[in-house]
């Protein structure tokens, strides 16, 4: 590898992180919202669940804001597409498919960080916050099974 592919490309770091933040956002609200809006018995736990979820989200959105202003970049105001239903099926559906997303995207991010020891640092901490989600969405694809 040259040196360059061995730096930190600033540019698309930012460029990837803000793509991810703009999905984080969506995660810790959609969290909260589906997390408030479950109704019956059966989902109420389901409910207290989510909203540790979207709290987590919530501290990961921080860590991402904090990294794009490290490197100088400008953090994203745009928050991707929210969606609410009552039916708790469609909800968790929505979670899954945009969780996965959200995943997909983080590890994008990855790319252009380099091998200097705060590329390190940031390959760290967005696999971290991967290792998070990917076992959140894991909860859910279990969740939803039913047999």
């Amino acid at each position: 590898m040259s040196e360059e592919e061995e730096t930190l490309d600033v540019d698309a770091a930012v460029e990837r992180l803000n793509a991810a933040l703009r999905l984080q956002y969506r995660s810790a609200l959609q969290y909260s919202l589906t997390s408030g809006s479950l109704f019956g018995f059966e989902f109420q736990s389901l409910g207290d669940r989510l909203w540790e979820y979207g709290q987590a989200e919530l501290a990961d959105a921080r860590l991402l804001v904090e990294k794009i202003v490290a490197l100088e970049g400008s953090p994203t105001t745009e928050v991707a597409e929210l969606s609410w239903t009552g039916d708790p099926s469609d909800a968790v559906a929505w979670l899954i498919e945009t969780e996965e997303e959200a995943v997909d995207t983080l590890q994008a991010a990855i790319e252009p960080t380099g091998r200097e020891g705060r590329s390190e640092a940031l390959e760290h901490t967005l696999e971290h916050l991967i290792m998070r989600k990917q076992n959140q969405v894991d909860f859910l694809l279990r969740a939803r099974r039913s047999s």
